[in-house]
């Protein structure tokens, strides 16, 4: 059991700390990292999202709705629960609020998640990783996105005209298209291929095997390079282990799947459903997190450590939830 479980988080943080090595020995640079970023979010990740997605057939979602509700409850209730705290309790930023809520929420089923549930459940452990992406790309990442992209555009606005006033209507400085930036959010490719790919599972289109697996040859690339990524950007600033970061890993590892292992033993759910949704909410984040704080440039080093630190946590985290359901 441990055997499996390091065989599919060591790989992510081996291929963190090749990345800090590589920058460290100089082979990359921190100005190469957009160029990386770029590829991983237009072409690799939104490709295997889609994948992955459309990997799920209508029947087998629709024959596990206690798991997708519980799962859906776990994603959405926890990133709002955070968004809705860093926003009125600690008065940050909507958008840096998202991107910490995106970390504490949202795991990494299509990376991590295939080798631990696969092995634990099977054929049965391609659902919640499904379902998990699925919640993930339609519901979080778009919200994320449009929060962080008027994020950017304020800061702009503020910039560009200090001098001005604000606007009457909605109190944010003139200049500020709201529905511009949710609609460029939206078209986004890491957005709008994974919604396809889910309009398709509802619709129940069968997409024929040779067009997965044409897609799959670039989108088998997105977990690795994002990591390597990561260990770059790790590789320009100090690891950090502050209050905000130790709180995303505690909340991502500890307290979401408590919560959903409470809740499901209280209602009198048991395993399968039971184990596929705690070790699922019990994966490390998703690794979009750092794409995406390297895209709007917000909390570059804190989300890059909290994933590493997640990452090697749940190795103990996992294994703990595990031992205590079996």
């Amino acid at each position: 059991m441990l055997e499996k479980i390091l065989g599919a988080l060591l790989p992510a943080v081996i291929t963190i700390l090749l990345g800090y090595f590589a920058a460290r020995h100089h082979d990359f640079e921190q100005a190469e990292v957009p160029t990386l970023n770029k590829m991983v979010m237009s072409y690799a990740l939104p490709l295997s999202l889609f994948v992955g997605v459309v990997s799920a057939g209508r029947a087998e979602l629709l024959a596990d709705l206690p798991l997708v509700a519980f799962l859906a409850a776990a994603f959405v209730g926890m990133y709002v629960v955070i968004l809705l705290l860093g926003v009125f309790g600690l008065r940050q930023s909507p958008g840096l609020s998202a991107l910490r809520a995106l970390t504490a929420a949202a795991p990494s089923t299509a990376f991590v998640g295939t080798p631990v549930l696969g092995y634990l459940y099977g054929d049965k452990g391609d659902i919640p990783v499904a379902v998990g992406s699925i919640i993930i790309v339609v519901c979080l990442v778009p919200v994320t996105l449009i929060l962080l992209s008027l994020d950017s555009q304020v800061q702009q606005a503020a910039k560009s005209g200090p001098g001005r006033a604000p606007a009457a209507a909605h109190g944010e400085p003139e200049g500020v298209d709201i529905m511009g930036k949710i609609l460029s959010a939206l078209k986004q490719p890491v957005v709008w291929l994974p919604f396809l790919g889910f309009i398709l599972v509802i619709l129940n289109f069968d997409v024929p095997k040779i067009f997965d697996d044409s897609l799959s040859l670039l989108g088998h690339a997105a977990a690795g390079v994002a990591l390597f990524t990561a260990g770059i950007i790790l590789a320009g600033y100090k690891i950090i282990l502050n209050r905000q970061v130790a709180f995303l890993v505690v909340v991502k590892n500890v307290v979401q799947p408590g919560l959903v292992c409470a809740g499901m033993l209280w209602l009198g759910y048991g395993n399968p459903h039971l184990g596929e949704a705690v070790v699922t909410s019990a994966l490390p984040p998703v690794t979009l997190v750092v794409m995406l704080a390297v895209q709007y440039r917000v909390a570059i080093p804190e989300t890059a450590s909290a994933l590493l630190i997640s990452t090697v946590g749940s190795l103990i985290t996992i294994s703990a939830f595990i031992w205590f359901l079996l």
